[in-house]
Parts: structure tokens; sequence; C-alpha cells
């Protein structure tokens, strides 16, 4: 028996475009269209009303709570952009999905769109856990109320989410602790770059540190790894203070990490005639990390998938809620190793979407 999914294999297209068809939904190019009705007609296809009637029987709404983000700060654009498409993906399941976002840097937004969030009454969640003893006590109402729940991009072992989606975080630090070995290939010392949110809350950023200095240590390198901690990266006058004078003081140092996805921030920072001598590797694609990686002032930038983690991430709670099936409690995404040269290779995906929803951009 044919099924849409072959249809969509066969037209090398989505699940949800398929369906949109068959609906006649609309948000499909005529090209696209025409073929997917050949194939359509070629197999006999067509839908089952009875089938589709207790598909559409019983409702969900998945709520997402997700940190906003603003033009000095773009990487939760990326999740957004992900989850809005697999969002219209799934509407012919009979699945809503409705986002409630926060500021990242703020304890008392995150609780207040959480508890908008609940008064929404969702049959499942997708929540960056940002604030651990928060997230606890609402983890503890979620489950309560029987509402299953996945964790998107920050995992925390302690708790019993459905899945995890995100990055390997420690060996995605790992892994920008050998690109800095490779990099330098002499003795010297490399500079950790941390702010005050991250020391305190974020679980990602800790691991990525964890595993920069772990490959240092594992294999007896002659390099040296320090760290500084800025209080607020946002003040740019006192992060060009602290960071040129740790600079100063120490010009033994020959690479500098950023394990956050806000790298430019500390590239802009730096003095000319120290940032000439320094090899910088931080995270994520946002243009203007991509714009220090094309101009050279940043060595690498390795990707975490945004797009695709908010994509996958409504895939996988939707398949949950409507198959109970269970996903794999770890979904990891490729890390991905971004330089001058791939840079526009990299989520193609992502730029396909918003090209087609220019209302996104606004």
């Amino acid at each position: 028996m044919v099924t849409i999914k072959d249809i969509a294999k066969e037209a090398k297209v989505s699940e949800g475009t398929v369906d949109r068809v068959l609906h006649n939904r609309g948000g499909v190019s005529k090209k696209t269209e025409l073929k997917i009705k050949k194939i359509l007609a070629k197999h006999n296809f067509s839908v089952n009303p009875l089938a589709s009637a207790l598909a559409m029987k019983k409702k969900h709404k998945i709520a997402t709570l997700i940190p906003n983000y603003n033009d000095s700060d773009l990487f939760w654009k990326s999740p957004y952009a992900g989850i809005l498409k697999a969002s219209e993906e799934i509407k012919g399941y009979g699945i809503r999905v409705v986002n409630f976002k926060f500021d990242q840097y703020d304890v008392l937004q995150y609780v207040d769109a959480f508890n908008e969030l609940i008064q929404s009454k969702p049959t499942g969640v997708i929540i960056v856990p940002n604030f651990f003893k928060e997230t606890k006590k609402m983890i503890s109402q979620l489950e309560v109320l029987e509402i299953p729940y996945v964790f998107l991009n920050i995992d925390i072992d302690t708790f019993d989410s459905i899945a995890f989606i995100g990055q390997d975080s420690y060996t995605a630090g790992f892994v920008a602790g050998k690109l800095m070995h490779l990099s330098l290939l002499e003795t010297s010392k490399v500079l950790t770059i941390q702010s005050r949110h991250n020391i305190i809350e974020n679980h990602t950023v800790s691991k990525r540190i964890e595993g920069f200095v772990t490959y240092f240590k594992e294999n007896n390198t002659p390099i040296t790894t320090l760290t500084l901690k800025i209080d607020n990266l946002n003040n740019e006058a006192e992060t060009a203070e602290k960071i040129n004078s740790y600079l100063k003081q120490h010009p033994d140092i020959k690479g500098l990490f950023v394990p956050s996805s806000r790298i430019y921030l500390i590239k802009n920072s730096i003095k000319a005639n120290y940032l000439e001598h320094l090899k910088l590797i931080g995270f994520d694609n946002t243009p203007p990390n991509v714009a220090c990686l094309l101009n050279d002032s940043v060595s690498f930038l390795i990707s975490q998938k945004p797009f695709d983690q908010g994509y996958e991430s409504v895939h996988v709670m939707s398949e949950f809620l409507i198959k109970k099936k269970s996903p794999n409690k770890k979904m990891y995404l490729p890390i991905d190793i971004l330089t001058k040269e791939n840079v526009i290779y990299n989520d193609r995906k992502q730029f396909m979407f918003e090209a087609e929803n220019t209302a996104f951009n606004l």
C-alpha cells in the first residue's frame, strides 16, 4: 500500500507538502503541485475519508517556550524558523503550534511566559530550559498534568523529557579544542571568554568549555588554557577594556575561544594589534559571526544546526502525540565545522524557508 511518505520520497518533497496538495491548502508552487499530482495519479492514491476523520478527531496543541532574538543576538531566530516550518507541515494532522518567548537573561520573563503557556492548555511542550531552579518547578507542573515535554538546545539529564534535541555540547567543545591545537601547533596560551550568564545558567556552554579543556589535558599538549569572565558582553566599553587589558598582561595568548554565539562581540572589542596575532574559534553561523569568518578575523565557527533543532523538535513531539512513537532520548545533530570557504553552503533549508516566507524577516 502506497503511503504519503512514499509519495513524498518519490517527489523529493516533505510529507507536509504532499498533505497540502491532497487537501488543497495552498502554499506549494504550481510546478511542485503538478509533479505531486502526477505521482498521486500514477499510484491511484486518494485520501481515506475515515482515516482523515479519525486523525482530526483528537486535536493537539504543541506549545514552545524559547528565547527571543534581536539584532544583537540573532541565534534564536534559526530555531524559531525551524519551528514555523514544521508547524505548517503538521497542520493537516490536527496539530497547532503556539509559541511563547522570553528574554533569555530575565528569569521573571521565563516564569511569566511559562505560566501563559500552561494557561493555553497544551498537550505537548517544547522547552529551552534556560534557568535550572525555575525549570525544575515547571517540569514538576508538567509531570503532574501528564504533559510530555522535549528539551531543545539545552540538555538537563536530571529530568525525564521524552527527548533532547540539539548538539552534543561536550564533543563540540572537544572538537573546538582540536581545531585550536591544529591552528597553533606551538607552545602558547589559549583564552576562553565567558559571560556571567554563561557561567551561572547555561549548561550547553559549560559542557563546551569542559570538552575544550579536556582535549588539551588528554592530549598532553604544550598549550595552557586560561579563562576570563565578563559580567555583561553588551557593555561594549567594559568588555573592550577587560579583554585588551588581559591580552596586554598575557602577550603569549595565541588563541581565543568563545563558547557562545557572540564571538563577533568579542572580535569587535579587541584592538587590531592584538587581533592580528590571534586565532578565534566560536559557535553558530549568525550573520555577524559569518561576517567575521568571511573577513578572516575568525578562523572557525562550529554550527549546532539551530534551524534543524526547531524543525525536528516539532516533528518529534507530533509523532509522539499522534502515533505514541517514542524517540531516542538523545537526538544529537551534526557538529559542522564552518570555514570561510564552506559557510555559504550551510543551513540551506533555513535560507529557502526565509526566501519563501518574506514576512518572517520583517
